[in-house]
Formats: structure tokens, C-alpha cells, sequence
């Protein structure tokens, strides 16, 4: 459909000028009312952060998402778009996107008394109405505010003409949703021109006799241990936030997962039941007591962890000529290195980091084997080692090498059935099924382990 490119146009049609908050609050009833996801992407928050989330837009608030690292608070600010008009009508040049019904710059007045009906209108997108900036010590007033342009007083302009100023990231994003990460980061004196914004809802500019009327949601995000070590969220700007929402992890093993497999960009298949040894080996590490629990263990650790072990099973098949590289527990302790940098121990700890990791993993191993396969009779692989057999494995240990070992091993069937495998499993997964279930019975003791140079060699 042909959108209005004047005012007169515009006037000619239903379209009728809503505030931000108006437009939020009407079409988050209208989701809420059709059952919709009005927050596409988010995991396990659905009856924790969401209902209360919910209730400061109704209300119309501005708000404070208070939680640890990658507890996705940034992700959760970048779907509000989501609930903005598609497409709203703007003053065309307008640098802080006037409605064409209600300009409020000394330009869009300018521009609308002397055209009039003829003045022109573009149309701006949802996502172009969202604004967003990292709060950092070196982040100043004229940034998020604005300034006086030199440039324009350069041209001739007297220095009180509002038109000389260079408008900051807040106004711009006037009638849209601009989002603060960050927060305690900001210095306390450039926090304090936020006030009017927040209360006022206007800006002031380097005393120019300017009132501003701004229309904005502003959505900030904190860490809680900002608060008392690397800066702090002045009072009165707390007190002007409509709501202080706190976030979490996922509360379950299962939304860890469905976090893991919507994030992770994996280079090659990692079954479920892996999946879930990384879900558990996260979990284990925000309980831990060895961990420093202030900091948090992200979420971005379960994805990169994922995404790593994929990449282990890739490296596996460039290096050996494997044709079905699929992730086996084998990966997993490989990987641990690298992830030391995404979590911070306790004091006390130091030198123990992998030793607390490998335990942590071995734990995470056992209770997903039990899980998976509990009752589950599996003799079939134990009675193998009966007469003192052993099987290799290790990082570089093709999937078919390691089947070769066992042969035909009764009740294989039923494993593949419950790690959700079924008969339609490649060799690989065959393969990682079997190298998992060897690694279960061994945390079980009912199997020996030893390993040599990177070698695994399991037996009785």
C-alpha cells in the first residue's frame, strides 16, 4: 500500500498519532490477548521476568533490568521493537523524527507553518526507532544529549539558535525505544543529565532556553555487583525508573537446552545427550562453591562450549578422514581450556581450575547417563569386557574404528531409542552413543578407565 508522502495526505486517512507508550500498551494487550510470543528469542523467563516485564510496559515505565552476565538482558531489550507500529510517520530531515500532526523542533514548526499541508512525511520502520549505547566512563553529556555544532555556528548562526544544536543519541531516537547498557559504567555526572529525561521528558542543551518534549522508552541494563565495585547507579536517577526488573538463568536443565541449541552455531551434529553433559557442566558451575557466584557463570559459556565441541568432532575429521563427524564425549574434556577465561574462582582456588572443571564434567556426565538411561540393561556392553577386552578412544579415534572394537553389542537398540537416537542413526551418532555410554558405566564403576597420551583405553 502507498503510504502518505504529505501532511494533507496523512490527515486523509484513520491514521491517528499514539505516544510510544500508547503504542507498546496496544499491541502488547493485543499479543497477550491472541496468545502471541511478544518476546520472540527468550528463553526461561515465561513465569519469572515476562509477567513483570509485562506490567511496567502496561504501565507506561521506564525500567532497569538488573542481572548477572548473559542472563540475555540485552537480547530481552532488543525485542521490545518488536512491539512498536511497523511503520509511523515522520517529518521528513527531521533529525529527532517529529509526527508530522504534532512537530516539536524549531525546524518541523518552521517547515509545517509555512507548507502546511504540503509539508512532507516519510515513514520510518520499527526497527529504525530503536537506539542503543554501551554506557562507558568516557561517554559524556553531548553524546546522549547533545551539543553545540560548531560546524553549523561556523556557517553564520548565532549561538543562540537552537538549530545550532547537534542533538545526542536520546533525542534521536524521540519517539522510539533507546536502550542504556550498562548503566553504573556511565560516570554519576553525566547520569545526572538523565534526570529531565526520565522525569521531565525533555532535554536541556548548554543552557539554551530550550524545553524539548521527547517521547522515548529508555530501558537500561546493570550488573549488581556494579553497584558496589565498579561504579553505582546514582539514587535519584533510581528513584525515576518506573520498575528495577531482576533477570536470571535458566531455572531448568530443558530451557538450558533450548537455549543452547537456538544460540550455538554448531560445525558439526552434537546429539542432544551432549547437549545436555554441557547444560549440566554449566549448572554444576553456578553451584558451585569454587566459583565467585557475584560474577555468574554466562550463558555465553554453554554456547561456546557447545560450539566448541562441534568444532572438536570437525578438527577429528579433517585430521583422520572421518566422513561422519559427529561430537563424542571424547570432545568435551579437550575444550575445557579454552573456557577457563569465561568464569572467575573463588579465592583460594588458584592452580585448581581444571581439576574443578574435570570434576564438575565428570558430574555432569554421570547425572545426564542416569537420567538417559536409567533401568536401562545394559550388560550387553559390560559382559563385552568380560574376558579382559579393552576399547580405544580418544579425540582422533574414528567413529567406525571405535564400532569396529565392540561389534555387535545386545540391547544397542534401546540406548539409541532413549538418547532419542533411534534406528535412523548414522555411524557417528552410533558411535557417540556407545563411547557415552562407556564413559557412564565407568563414573558408575562398573567399567575401568585409563588414559595414555590422549589415548582412552576402557576395560573391566
Amino acid at each position: 500500500m502507498t503510504r502518505p508522502a504529505t501532511l494533507g495526505a496523512l490527515r486523509a486517512t484513520p491514521h491517528q498519532h499514539r505516544s510510544v507508550n500508547e503504542e507498546i500498551r496496544d499491541n502488547l494487550i493485543t499479543a497477550l490477548r491472541n496468545g502471541s510470543t511478544a518476546f520472540p528469542g527468550i528463553v526461561g523467563f515465561e513465569d519469572t521476568v515476562l509477567p513483570q516485564l509485562e506490567r511496567a510496559l502496561l504501565a507506561g515505565h521506564d525500567l532497569v533490568l538488573l542481572g548477572e552476565r548473559g542472563q540475555g538482558k540485552t537480547r530481552l531489550m532488543r525485542t521490545l521493537v518488536s512491539l512498536l507500529d511497523e511503520w509511523t510517520p515522520v517529518v521528513e530531515g527531521c533529525e529527532i523524527n517529529d509526527h508530522p500532526y504534532t512537530p516539536v523542533c524549531t525546524r518541523c514548526r518552521r517547515l509545517a507553518a509555512e507548507l502546511g499541508d504540503d509539508l512532507p512525511v516519510t515513514w520510518k520502520h520499527r526497527e529504525e526507532r530503536y537506539g542503543e549505547k554501551l554506557a562507558t566512563p568516557d561517554t559524556s553529556v553531548g553524546d546522549l544529549v547533545g551539543d553545540v555544532d560548531p560546524v553549523r555556528v561556523a556557517e553564520g548562526r548565532t549561538l543562540g539558535d537552537p538549530e545550532t544544536i547537534h542533538y545526542g543519541l536520546v533525542p534521536r531516537t524521540n519517539r522510539g525505544i533507546f536502550a542504556l547498557n550498562e548503566l553504573p559504567d556511565l560516570a554519576e555526572r553525566i547520569q545526572v543529565a538523565l534526570f529531565n529525561v526520565l522525569e521531565e521528558r525533555d532535554i536541556q542543551v548548554r543552557g539554551y532556553i530550550l524545553r524539548l518534549p521527547l517521547d522515548l522508552l529508555l530501558v537500561a541494563s546493570a550488573n549488581p555487583e556494579d553497584y558496589t565495585n565498579r561504579g553505582r547507579i546514582i539514587t535519584p536517577l533510581k528513584d525515576r525508573f518506573g520498575a528495577e526488573i531482576r533477570t536470571h538463568y535458566p531455572l531448568e536443565v530443558a530451557e538450558e537446552l533450548v537455549l543452547i541449541r537456538q544460540e550455538a552455531q554448531l560445525g558439526a551434529p552434537v546429539p542432544d545427550f551432549l547437549i545436555e553433559v554441557v547444560a549440566r557442566l554449566t549448572r554444576g558451575l553456578r553451584e558451585s562453591p569454587s566459583i565467585d557466584q557475584r560474577s555468574g557463570v554466562s550463558a555465553r559459556f554453554a554456547i561456546t562450549a557447545a560450539e566448541t565441541v562441534g568444532a572438536s568432532a570437525l578438527r577429528r575429521a579433517a585430521l583422520t578422514g572421518e566422513s561422519d563427524p559427529v561430537a563424542r564425549v571424547c570432545d568435551v574434556p579437550g575444550v575445557l581450556p579454552t573456557l577457563h577465561g569465561k568464569v572467575e574462582f573463588e579465592m583460594g582456588e588458584e592452580g585448581r581450575e581444571q581439576e574443578i572443571f574435570v570434576h564438575q564434567l565428570r558430574v555432569a556426565i554421570a547425572e545426564t547417563f542416569r537420567e538417559r538411561l536409567r533401568g536401562l540393561d545394559l550388560s550387553g556392553f559390560s559382559n563385552h569386557f568380560a574376558e579382559g577386552t579393552t576399547v580405544e578412544t580418544g579425540e582422533l579415534t574414528r567413529g567406525d574404528e571405535l564400532l569396529d572394537q565392540l561389534g555387535t553389542v545386545p540391547g544397542l537398540a534401546k540406548v539409541l531409542d532413549r538418547l532419542d537416537l533411534g534406528d535412523a542413526a548414522s555411524p557417528g551418532e552410533v558411535a557417540s552413543a556407545v563411547e557415552f555410554v562407556l564413559e557412564g558405566l565407568h563414573l558408575t564403576r562398573r567399567l575401568a578407565k585409563e588414559t595414555v597420551d590422549g589415548v582412552t583405553y576402557y576395560g573391566a
